[in-house]
């Protein structure tokens, strides 16, 4: 089975115009709430949505190697660069993250990818080329520092190992779940799972997130036992999936619905044998999902994590990719 990556990314900001503290828009010239890129199987662009032009998918700005002219080269500038009001905490397992404050207001964005070693830490911005050939998310969301400690009691849960961090305690004083996050503590008794919910930053059009997180200790399923149980709404999947999890139409309610491959994002195609994404969208609509790990059995022995965006925009771009589903 192939490990899948995830980037996680907190950015506090002192409104300083010297540095870049939330998601950005298409070109990376301005702020927004939220941005998405995907980036199918072969491209090198991807296709991206964001708060202020989510009605469709627009090809991105530049190509995702180009160290500027994009939403998410801007975004990233000070975790490969330097700037003396930025710290941040980097952590990998499987998947691997940064968690970035800059020190002085109430700011953050949290990013979630599944590019493997990406980006390096304090070195010059280095997309990997080789992933050119498989499909890739970037989601980048715009929250307030308020709810840090949400994001990080949900990522104890995933068993994150610790390998950067520059954050100043004092930065983190009244953020008990990120000092345990930063101290690489895993919890050791129950609950195993968590289901918190974070808001993003727009004070008129905030959108809402819910993470849902195990540990692999519950030895749940996540899809079908943990986030269709929650959100009590059958769900389409695009993942990898083995011969053992199938789709399940049984009963009344509550199903799973695998999604055919291949697949099309607008006019680039995708596969399941080079996409190594794993989304779901809820059915009825207006949730989107994205999950750390395959739609596998044997990921109900491994701590995972989905995060989950009700957003009416968002979930209807996924749902026209989930338009073809699997008997």
């Amino acid at each position: 089975m192939k490990v899948l990556h995830l980037l996680a990314l907190f950015l506090f900001t002192d409104l300083s115009h010297s540095q870049t503290t939330k998601c950005q828009n298409r070109d990376g010239t301005a702020n927004v709430d939220w941005a998405i890129v995907y980036k199918a199987p072969g491209q090198a662009n991807g296709k991206i949505i964001e708060a202020t032009a989510a009605g469709a998918w627009q090809n991105g700005a530049q190509a995702l190697s180009s160290d500027n002219g994009h939403s998410f080269a801007k975004t990233l500038e000070h975790v490969v660069g330097n700037n003396n009001n930025v710290k941040f905490l980097a952590y990998n397992n499987a998947p691997p993250g940064v968690i970035i404050l800059a020190t002085n207001a109430d700011s953050a964005a949290w990013i979630v990818h599944t590019v493997p070693g990406f980006p390096t830490a304090k070195t010059a911005y280095s997309w990997p080329v080789a992933e050119n050939a498989r499909g890739h998310l970037l989601i980048c969301l715009t929250i307030s520092e308020t709810q840090i400690n949400a994001i990080a009691a949900s990522l104890l849960l995933v068993q994150p190992i610790i390998h950067y961090n520059d954050i100043p305690k004092t930065e983190t004083a009244a953020l008990p779940y990120f000092n345990k996050l930063a101290e690489g503590k895993i919890p050791t008794f129950p609950p195993f799972t968590s289901r918190l919910t974070i808001r993003t930053q727009s004070v008129a059009t905030p959108v809402t997130v819910h993470i849902y997180s195990k540990s692999e200790s519950s030895k749940y399923e996540i899809y079908k036992k943990v986030i269709v149980r929650v959100l009590k709404k059958t769900i389409k999947v695009w993942s990898k999936r083995d011969k053992i999890l199938k789709g399940d139409c049984r009963g009344l309610q509550r199903h799973i619905r695998l999604i055919k491959s291949p697949a099309v994002v607008v006019d680039h195609n995708t596969n399941l044998e080079a996409d190594i994404t794993n989304w779901a969208v809820s059915d009825p609509g207006n949730i989107f999902c994205h999950i750390d790990k395959p739609y596998l059995k044997n990921q109900a022995k491994e701590p995972a994590m989905a995060v989950c965006i009700e957003n009416n925009d968002i979930f209807a771009r996924f749902d026209a990719i989930a338009a073809q589903l699997e008997d």
